[in-house]
């Protein structure tokens, strides 16, 4: 990282709280990248032990096409911090866009800068995308044997992350034109383009995040608690399919900062884009990894609770969240006395146990 000297006007106090603020900011960045990584490789390992490498589901292999954009999109927040230092076309009078030598290394660093937010933008949109793609596809599962009006609602959600995700891309891209205005110094571009601050990004991706988080959250739910499901499971279950509410948090936490605070907003919503990115990283994977922690727990806890000897009156059985894919182990088909049942791969049970349909049913409909 260049740093500035105490010849250019920074005391050497300055110099040394600017460096340990990035040395912070490096920490955390790729301690929340490696803890991503491993949940993530959990997650393939629990998918494994569950059903197989054979026998991986679509979801099972975009979630690592979210990791490599993930990869991507750490490595830009890197290069923004310790070579760009912080530094954009955005909080600059227009006294200070004037004096600025555009044969400056500042000059330099703030074109650098404003370039690194318009692909960081980009690939954060690619991020969001992916995982809950991988998400949705992981509900196709959840629910592939219900009733074709439940599996619309999943259909709508492909089509509401799709259509959201190309909104947020054609604003990025089409907001600010001609696009190297993006990294324009002088004269002022405009809130347009400039990247870090831009309103059409920043409402776009908020309110696409806001829609799409909700409205996944909403699809598994009202049907988990209109079962006979166990308090106990149902309540867990709930946390983890619902555990998207955070990543919701994040976004509205970043977007304030933007809005609120002009001078220090950029660098503030910066970061809580990084735990954002983290957040939905984790929260995607958490319905894979559920089984996996239950099993490492569960010889401590032998309560009712937990019982795998648990009467369902449901239409559907439930099998683990994300564990096994209906009569599915190591790649391999199993026999089931109930074929023609119709069944839901989710159950926070960590056995191979097939809970299928009893003649006595309850009404799903929401």
């Amino acid at each position: 990282m260049s740093e500035p000297t105490a010849s250019s006007g920074m005391s050497v106090a300055n110099l040394d709280a600017v460096a340990s603020a990035v040395r912070a900011l490096n920490t955390e960045l790729w301690a929340l990248y490696a803890i991503g990584v491993l949940i993530t490789c959990l997650r393939t390992y629990a998918r494994i032990q569950s059903v197989g490498f054979r026998a991986f589901q679509a979801d099972d292999f975009v979630i690592w096409l979210a990791i490599i954009v993930y990869t991507i999109q750490s490595t830009l927040a890197w290069f923004a911090v310790n070579y760009g230092q912080g530094l954009a076309n955005n909080s600059m009078t227009d006294v200070e866009r004037t004096v600025l030598n555009p044969n400056s290394e500042e000059y330099a660093l703030r074109v650098f800068g404003s370039k690194i937010q318009v692909v960081g933008w980009t690939s954060y949109c690619c991020l969001i995308f992916t995982l809950k793609m991988a998400m949705l596809v992981f509900y196709t599962r959840l629910m592939d044997r219900l009733d074709e009006r439940f599996r619309m609602r999943i259909w709508i959600g492909f089509i509401l992350v799709g259509g959201t995700f190309f909104a947020s891309i054609i604003t990025i891209y089409a907001g600010c034109r001609p696009l190297q205005k993006y990294w324009q110094i002088n004269p002022d571009p405009g809130n347009f383009c400039q990247g870090a601050i831009a309103d059409p990004i920043v409402w776009v991706t908020f309110s696409s995040s806001v829609v799409t988080d909700i409205y996944l959250i909403l699809i598994p739910l009202p049907i988990l608690w209109g079962t006979t499901l166990k308090f106990g499971k149902k309540l867990g279950s709930t946390f983890v399919l619902g555990a998207g509410i955070l990543v919701l948090i994040c976004s509205v936490l970043k977007t304030l900062f933007v809005l609120v605070d002009p001078v220090n907003g950029a660098q503030l919503s910066g970061e809580w884009g990084t735990r954002e990115a983290f957040t939905s990283v984790v929260t995607t994977n958490l319905p894979m990894l559920f089984p996996l922690f239950k099993s490492w727990i569960s010889p401590f806890f032998h309560g009712s609770v937990w019982s795998k000897k648990v009467s369902y009156r449901d239409s559907v059985g439930f099998r683990e969240i994300g564990g096994s894919d209906g009569n599915v182990k190591n790649g391999r088909k199993l026999p089931s006395a109930h074929q023609s049942s119709r069944t839901i791969p989710y159950s926070l049970n960590a056995s191979d146990e097939h809970i299928v349909r009893e003649n006595e049913g309850i009404n799903l409909s929401l």
